[in-house]
């Protein structure tokens, strides 16, 4: 799940930023020592956190739950479902796991899952009302709160038959996701991955998406740095740490990077009516490389 970009972030990033402030959606979740109470809203920060072996291995249950989740997602989303179902299931599951859902609640936000449908951005809200058709383009986002930790990852599912343009803009999402954790190992730093994301969608003929970024995540579902997708220095180019972890998720418009939230004041879609794909794993920084925990093929 995504963050606004724009941020006065100073290198201790123990401070509520005034862009994380203004951000209408998503700012932080504080960890409880009893997740089936669910989440609770925070306005403390915490800085860059480090994480032991024993979170490490909490974060790594939290991430398979949220993996399970959406792979089977990803197996039984069929033309005239609606969002609604594909929540009602998602919550159902990430219980039966031992788990609460990240996003349900949080600043009123109704969904377990976020459901956003062709140039529909991030954050679409699911209900029983909205039927998936065959060839819509529909991310889902998910996150899983396990022992006072979160995972965070999301899809991109072509429904039916697409077209040969919305296969390709998801292929390269997935592609450009790839290619920013290929650059992940302590010692890098974020501007390493948002070059390799960069070039790599740009080389493809698409924008990155600037106004939401990745994020840290942890005991609280938004956690300091702000992982962006695209070469700033308006941003902290923080040093990768062993023992980091992160919420990649570069997005992708088919056309141009500009989008507008809708009145509900949640739902951002592309504002040219393009076409938008995203995907994301929450990962953990190692000395060699990288660990994906939310890696569906390991489920």
């Amino acid at each position: 799940m995504q963050l606004r970009d724009k941020t006065d972030s100073i290198d201790s990033l123990k401070v509520l930023t005034p862009a994380f402030a203004e951000m209408n959606l998503f700012a932080e979740l504080m960890a409880s020592s009893k997740p089936q109470t669910g989440p609770r809203i925070s306005n403390n920060r915490r800085g860059i956190e480090i994480k032991s072996e024993r979170e490490i291995g909490i974060m790594r249950q939290s991430g398979r739950i949220v993996a399970t989740v959406l792979k089977e997602i990803m197996g039984l989303v069929k033309p005239g479902m609606t969002t609604g179902e594909l929540d009602a299931y998602a919550e159902e599951r990430i219980r039966a796991m031992g788990a609460v859902p990240s996003f349900k609640g949080y600043h009123g936000f109704t969904g377990t899952i976020c459901a956003s449908i062709n140039n529909e951005v991030v954050h679409g809200i699911p209900s029983k009302k909205r039927v998936i058709r065959d060839g819509d383009l529909l991310k889902v986002d998910t996150g899983a709160f396990y022992e006072g930790y979160h995972g965070d990852s999301c899809v991109t599912i072509g429904v039916g038959s697409i077209s040969e343009e919305a296969e390709r803009l998801s292929r390269v999402a997935q592609e450009s996701l790839m290619q920013g954790l290929s650059q992940i190992k302590a010692g890098r730093t974020l501007l390493d991955i948002a070059g390799a994301v960069q070039d790599h969608v740009e080389a493809n003929g698409y924008a990155v998406v600037e106004d939401y970024t990745g994020h840290g995540v942890g005991r609280n579902l938004h956690e300091e740095p702000s992982v962006f997708n695209y070469r700033t220095r308006d941003l902290p180019n923080v040093q990768l740490r062993s023992g980091m972890t992160l919420a990649v998720e570069p997005i992708l418009n088919a056309g141009a990077k500009n989008c507008r939230t809708l009145k509900d004041h949640w739902t951002v879609v592309t504002q040219d009516g393009s076409l938008s794909a995203q995907w994301e794993h929450t990962v953990l920084v190692t000395d060699s490389g990288y660990e994906i925990l939310t890696d569906r093929d390991a489920v």
